[in-house]
């Protein structure tokens, strides 16, 4: 069975684009591959290196992937500072990664434009850690977004460039996992690009929002003045609540909707209204399940302990075998 590894940023909340799109992928993966699910809580020192509440950020994402559907008894789930053996292979790895090709990665140059206070070591070394991360366990699989794929191709190359050195096959090649027919892309409320974070608090639906929260987001939402001809197109900002309407709506209201806008009716009001509460129901069961779990400590310590075990068995081994093929030796 092929191993999958994939990782989120212990800062950031679950909204509705990662359930509908990544999430439920994952869950789906889980029960076809041998799947290590981690918090990147050493990722996020990069840009956060003193985080107000490390620890209760991660413990929210942890909440929110089991609410979602991953389950720990089919994937591995884990905190990445749990597994120590990721920081030593990380160590090897930067040995044998170059100042030039990690200074010309695209994110570094945007981070070092973005944080210019904080160019840090970790910072520029960021792909060779995402790389510890997958060949850890000897990934092959790996799930990413656009905005990553130049840091897979590091991976292949650091996995390569180990084999090479060393003269053992040793690391296998690590691929995109390219879900992307049937990965469903939500848009965000701000009537620009997809549903994240990055974009504002305001753009994003999170798991965890209160109804009233949820209402008043969408009611923000960009429209226009509506149509001015029957059957035109319809702006990128009115399509994205449509889009949106599609997931989380009946198909019946979202046709309702639909032929109100063809026939110039339609009014902007009664369809955030709508889609609201449609957006409510849809989180319910995750939010409800979110409240449960975060409450129930002894079950999170048992899954963030369980999957510590389950990924150092997997790490371990791989460091074992890579000290042993570097030369390192106990006297």
């Amino acid at each position: 069975m092929e191993t999958v590894v994939s990782g989120i940023r212990s800062t950031g909340k679950l909204h509705l684009g990662n359930y509908y799109g990544a999430i439920q992928n994952f869950v789906k993966m889980q029960h076809e591959y041998n799947c290590y699910f981690f918090i990147a809580d050493l990722h996020s020192l990069t840009t956060h290196p003193t985080s107000a509440d490390l620890h209760g950020n991660v413990k929210q994402v942890l909440v929110e992937y089991l609410a979602a559907g991953i389950d720990p008894e089919k994937a591995t789930i884990y905190v990445q500072s749990d597994v120590p053996e990721i920081a030593e292979l990380y160590l090897y790895l930067n040995m044998n990664a170059y100042l030039g090709e990690l200074e010309r990665s695209t994110s570094f140059k945007d981070k070092v434009r973005a944080h210019p206070d904080n160019v840090n070591a970790g910072l520029l070394t960021y792909p060779v850690l995402m790389a510890a991360d997958i060949m850890i366990h000897k990934a092959t699989k790996v799930p990413v977004g656009k905005d990553q794929e130049q840091h897979l191709e590091m991976a292949r190359t650091f996995a390569n460039r180990f084999n090479r050195l060393y003269n053992k096959d040793y690391f296998p090649e690590p691929y995109a996992f390219n879900f992307s027919a049937n990965l469903v892309k939500i848009p965000g409320l701000d009537g620009k690009g997809k549903m994240g974070k990055s974009e504002g608090e305001a753009n994003a639906v999170y798991l965890s929002d209160p109804p009233e929260v949820i209402r008043k987001k969408v009611m923000r939402a960009v429209t226009d003045s509506g149509p001015t001809a029957e059957n035109q197109e319809k702006p990128v900002e009115i399509q994205n609540l449509f889009e949106l309407m599609k997931v989380v709506s009946p198909a019946g209201t979202y046709a309702h909707f639909d032929l109100l806008y063809n026939t110039c009716q339609i009014r902007y009001g009664d369809l955030k209204k709508q889609l609201a509460e449609d957006m409510i129901v849809a989180a319910a069961p995750i939010r409800e399940r979110i409240k449960e779990i975060d409450q129930d400590s002894s079950y999170l310590r048992q899954v963030a302990r369980h999957g510590a075990i389950k990924a150092r068995e997997s790490a371990s081994k791989t460091i074992r075998e890579v000290r042993e093929i570097i030369g390192f030796r106990s006297f």
